[in-house]
């Protein structure tokens, strides 16, 4: 489903990572299902707890005091913490609340932000997505690979 990442990656020399929280490696786990990809997947790292997202991909305390783990500001810091760490020139991170439970004011149970870091270039957004905790997790990652996919292609 994602082979053309292989090939946009391959055409650059990039490298690729991943940090997940709420995807928990079924970002990771996608990306292994293509073939060849082992030329330009470094790896991934699933940073669930809040500390691992500081010590590992080195996500500022103030960013998760602040704005929280379930935010964009976070999924920032992830991807370029998942470059840095696994010295790749393209991450990609997710963080969200898959359900039934955690929903928060303002962030309810569906809610996935994902980002984007691109030879140092980072971006964000935010999508909901509807469905068991399952449902919310497959469409997460079928929406961050294939943005990722539209961002190669713009030549970022």
């Amino acid at each position: 489903m994602y082979e053309e990442l292989l090939t946009l990656l391959q055409a650059k020399s990039y490298k690729l990572a991943a940090a997940e929280s709420c995807t928990g490696g079924l970002v990771s786990a996608a990306i292994t299902d293509i073939a060849g990809i082992s030329q330009v997947y470094a790896g991934s790292i699933t940073a669930y707890e809040n500390s691992v997202k500081m010590n590992l991909l080195q996500v500022p305390e103030s960013v998760l005091l602040q704005h929280g783990a379930v935010s964009e500001e976070c999924a920032q810091a992830m991807a370029l913490g998942a470059a840095r760490a696994l010295q790749s020139q393209v991450a990609v991170s997710t963080t969200g609340i898959a359900g039934p439970t955690g929903a928060v004011p303002g962030k309810p149970v569906g809610t996935v932000c994902m980002g984007y870091c691109i030879n140092g270039k980072v971006f964000s957004e935010t999508g909901y997505f509807a469905g068991s905790r399952s449902q919310v997790r497959a469409a997460a990652v079928e929406h961050l690979l294939k943005k990722l996919i539209v961002l190669l292609k713009e030549g970022l």
